[in-house]
Order: C-alpha cells, then structure tokens, then sequence
C-alpha cells in the first residue's frame, strides 16, 4: 500500500502530460558516433587512419579543369556536391564546440577526432583560398548529382568548380568562411600555432574580400541557389565573421567593426527565432552578449537582448514563441528540421554556462529564466533526438536499437566499394539500390536525420529525404551539446580571452523557484533514491518544455547556483 501511494504523483504526472520513455542516456558514446559520421562524409584521398572503414577515395580530380588542387572537404548531406557555405558553417560550429568544451572532449578521448574533424574542412578551405579575392565555393552541381543514384567513389556527374572574385562577389560565403577560419585557429593555438597563424591570415583576407566587394554568393554561384540559398543576405556574415576575428586576434578593429555596424547591419535590430547555415544573427548575439564590450557597452547591451529574446522564444517565454510538437521538439519546418534543434540548443547550453559563471539569470517577458532552465530546455532537446519522444526512435543512426535503417544517402544506401568495387552507373543505382526496401549496407554510424514531423510522425523510408537525409551542419552544434551533457560545466569560456601575439600582418580596410506543484510532487516523491527521483522528474520536466522558432522564409535543402536539476 505504500508503494502505491507513493507512486501516486508520478501516475498524476502521467495523467496530466505526456510519459515518455526517460532512460539515462549515454552522452559519451552519442558523441562518439556523432564524430563517425564526420569521417563518412570526407571527399578525397582518405587517411590511414580513417575509422569509417565502407568509404574509400573520391573526388581526386575535383578542381583540377580549373587549374586548381580542390580534393578534400566534406559532401554536405546524402549527395556528392561540395557546399561551400553549409561546410563552413559546418566547420565553424565544430570550432565552437571545441573551444567551448575541449576540456569535456579530452576528458571524454574525443578532442583528437574533433580536432581532425574540423582540419579536414580547413585544410580544404587553404586550398579553396587560391587568391586574397578568390574563394571556390562549391564542386559539383546539385542538379546533375541529383539525377544519379551513385557512390562518391563511383561519381560520373559534372565535377565543375564554381567561385566567387571581385567580378562575381559572395559577401555571405567569404564571410562565414573567414568566420571557419578564425574560429579553427583558436583550436589549433596552442597545438600547431603556425598552422592557427595560416588560417588567421586566410580569415583576414576572406574578411577584408568580403566587406569590400559587397553581394550574395548565390547570383554568383547560381547553381547553388536550389539548394543554399542566401535568403538572409550577407550582413549576418559580415559581424558573424568579425566577432570570430574579434576572438581570435584581440585587434579592437574587429570590436569596433560589432559596434558601429550593429544597428545598419541587424545584428541589434533582428529578434530572431533561428539559427542556421543560412542567418547567424543569434550567434552573433550570443558571442558579443559573453564579451567584454569596454567603450561600446551600450550597443553590445543591445545585442545581448537579442540573444536573450532568441532564448526567450525557444522556452516559449517571449513575445513570439517558437513552434514545439506535442512531444516537446522544437519544430521549424518538414524538411531537414533538426538542423535548428541542434543550433538552438547548443546556444541554450553556451548561454547558461555563461549565466551560470557570472552569477546572472535572464528576463524574459513571461519572467525570470535560471541557467538551470536553459540547460534543462537543451538536454530535453538532445533526449529527444537520442529516443525520449512519443516513438522511441533515436534520429541518430546506430544509437540505441531503434533508428532509421533507410538513410537518403547514396554512400551509405549502396554497397561497399570496398565489398565490391564493380561500377555502378548514374541511374543504375536508383534501380539497383535506391528503391530497395531493406536496411542500409553500411550504418551511417553518428548521423543525425531531418527528423519528424509535427506531429511527432516518421516515416524511415529512404525516399523520404525531408526527414531521413543527414547533413554536417546538424551534427556540428551536437558535438557540443553532447560533450557538455557527458563532462558538465568546467568553467565559461568568454568572448575576449587572453590571446597569443596575432600574425603582423594586418591593415584592414576601413570602410528559480520552480511552480508549487511542482515542488510539492518532488516533497511527494519517496526519498530512499533521491538522485532517481530527481531524473524522473527531469524526464518529466522535458516533456513540458515547450519550445521554438517562428517564421523563416526558406526552403533549406536537403559550484555557484545548482537545483535539481543542474548537471
């Protein structure tokens, strides 16, 4: 009888809201395979220490009918085609993760493969960077790519190397690769300082390109535009780019640069309810709102109520509240919707690590947020996708038993060449193998899926690319997230850090008190395991928060303050 009674609140927990299945998870190997899928996606000639052992070499030709060196990089998502702008977003993200949490990735054995993650992009970007002026910014066209079925080792589509120069600028693309580089350079300081100082120049130069010759990179590359294209415009690029260099090389021209254009460029204008490859305004925000303004503490005040009303939103406690399905997942659009789980919830984490290091909460116009929120809005949005939902499914491929096992990926959907090295033709593979009903030859181990609808409804077929196609960029801020919520909090890493001496070269150009109900089931709830009881509620908690973004225009392709629930 007393078992029963004391299981009384957790059945009212039931009744009153949706119960889900609340198993800890193990953080620790998600990121482990969230690192996989990285080495799955690499173009060129493949290392020997390469762990995804069913790719082999492709793409060793790429650049070379325009004269230049371009093997390497990453393919995007389930196709061949090499996209510029989602890779270094893709690689600056990583870079972010790294220097938020490189100590919970070395603690964890994965800083090594994270670190090699994100050189593979940059080592590609050197070489993409033929001329102070002159960035490649795509290999490969997405409309021919799209109407074969083949692997990347067997590729017969166009392999045309597509730029941007003076003629034919992408502020956008120069902009968001300058912000790869500088933010790549700060995880490599310290272990190969030459190699951080090459990619510090390349920024300076990408940077000093695209403000000067101002314009969308997609009415230069216009292929692109089916497929990337650059709804937001450039301005975002532009300050996302200088709050990395800002970073990077302590030079106050990067500060001013934030300061003077906020205002004309939106970074303190836009409340925005995104973050993706496409508008960076909140991690723009987010990165100024964690620095050391000095003179310009008025306008980066106003950045910071930007950042913070993107927070606000995403805990639906804002004036425009992001849209969540009835199981608690942030939901933005049908096609490829994980791609901003995985950005809001990283800011989420960062944002509270801030709060949290400097003794601060957040106001939002439904009232005060403590860290604690945020980190527990984040780790609800990361259980989601590992299987706490209304399916059980876990949106990462070959975490847990129960995960999508017909990927829209063309290396992972066709047998090994490595297998069997006989030549599949362009539409061969759509015949072949494509249209099988059976699971995929080879585990995209790590990849993270479009993921559900609305509704919380999935449908694993491989067809089905809204929701089963991955992409880079949304595993990137996962490999944050997950290492925060593997090692927890090891301290706040600010916007302005104490710097090595910057290469010399440099003359830019001018131009908590949770809800009495609540409290009282946890008063409710047998104390014999208090710990247990504490991840119950947790559990519950997540299916309760609320949360996500709001209009966005565009098709996207394919210890201080703790409470219950500090981790």
């Amino acid at each position: 009888m007393s078992n029963l009674i004391s299981m009384a609140p957790l059945f009212l927990l039931c009744v009153l809201f949706p119960c889900f299945s609340s198993a800890a998870h193990d953080y620790g190997s998600a990121l482990s395979k969230s690192l996989l899928f990285f080495e799955a996606q690499r173009s060129g000639f493949l290392p020997r220490n390469q762990r995804v052992n069913w790719r082999s070499h492709s793409g060793l030709q790429d650049g070379k009918a325009s004269g230049v060196d371009l093997v390497g990089g990453y393919y995007d998502a389930g196709d061949n085609v090499k996209f510029g702008l989602p890779m270094a977003f893709t690689v600056t993200m990583m870079s972010w993760s790294i220097l938020e949490y490189r100590v919970q990735l070395a603690a964890s054995g994965e800083l090594g493969h994270a670190m090699d993650a994100v050189k593979w992009g940059t080592d590609y970007f050197i070489k993409a960077h033929t001329e102070p002026n002159v960035l490649y910014g795509e290999v490969g066209d997405g409309n021919t790519d799209h109407y074969c079925w083949q692997r990347p080792e067997d590729m017969t589509t166009d392999r045309r190397a597509y730029r941007i120069d003076p003629s034919n600028p992408g502020s956008d693309l120069a902009g968001e690769t300058a912000a790869a580089m500088a933010a790549a350079s700060l995880v490599f300081r310290h272990s190969n300082p030459a190699y951080a100082n090459t990619l510090l120049n390349h920024a300076y130069q990408l940077f000093d390109f695209a403000d000067k010759y101002r314009g969308k990179y997609d009415s230069s590359i216009t292929v692109a535009q089916k497929y990337y294209r650059s709804v937001s415009g450039y301005n975002d690029e532009l300050l996302w780019a200088a709050a990395w260099l800002y970073q990077a090389s302590n030079n106050q021209y990067y500060l001013k640069y934030l300061a003077d254009n906020g205002d004309s460029m939106g970074g303190t204008g836009w409340s925005m309810t995104e973050f993706s490859w496409d508008v960076k305004y909140a991690g723009v925000q987010t990165l100024v709102a964690k620095g050391k303004a000095g003179a310009y503490a008025p306008v980066f005040r106003r950045y910071q109520d930007k950042a913070e009303a993107f927070l606000c939103a995403c805990l639906r406690k804002g004036y425009k509240n992001v849209q969540v399905t009835p199981g608690g997942l942030i939901f933005r659009q049908r096609w490829n919707n994980m791609q901003f789980v995985t950005t809001a919830s990283f800011v989420a984490a960062v944002y509270s690590d801030y709060l949290t290091s400097s003794r601060s909460s957040m106001k939002c116009p439904a009232g005060y947020v403590q860290p604690s929120e945020l980190l527990s809005f984040a780790k609800s949005q990361v259980d989601y996708i590992l299987g706490d939902n209304p399916r059980a499914t876990s949106y990462m491929v070959g975490y847990g038993n129960n995960f999508p096992r017909r990927v829209h990926h063309r290396g992972s959907s066709i047998v090994s060449y490595k297998r069997n090295s006989k030549f599949i033709a362009c539409r061969e593979g759509y015949a072949t193998w494509f249209s099988k009903k059976t699971s995929d030859p080879n585990t995209l181990v790590g990849a993270l899926v479009g993921g559900p609808d609305a509704y919380d409804n999935f449908a694993d077929q491989r067809d089905n690319y809204e929701q089963t196609e991955p992409a880079t960029y949304n595993n990137a801020p996962l490999l944050g997230l997950l290492a925060r919520l593997h090692g927890g909090h090891s301290g706040y890493n600010q916007l302005l850090p104490v710097a090595l001496p910057p290469p010399t070269k440099r003359n830019p150009i001018t131009k908590k008190t949770f809800p009495s109900f609540f409290f009282l089931l946890l008063l409710l709830l047998p104390c014999r395991n208090c710990s247990e009881s504490y991840k119950f509620m947790e559990g519950q908690r997540q299916s309760l928060l609320q949360i996500f973004f709001c209009y966005y225009k565009q098709v996207v392709k394919n210890s201080e303050e703790s409470s219950a629930f500090d981790f």
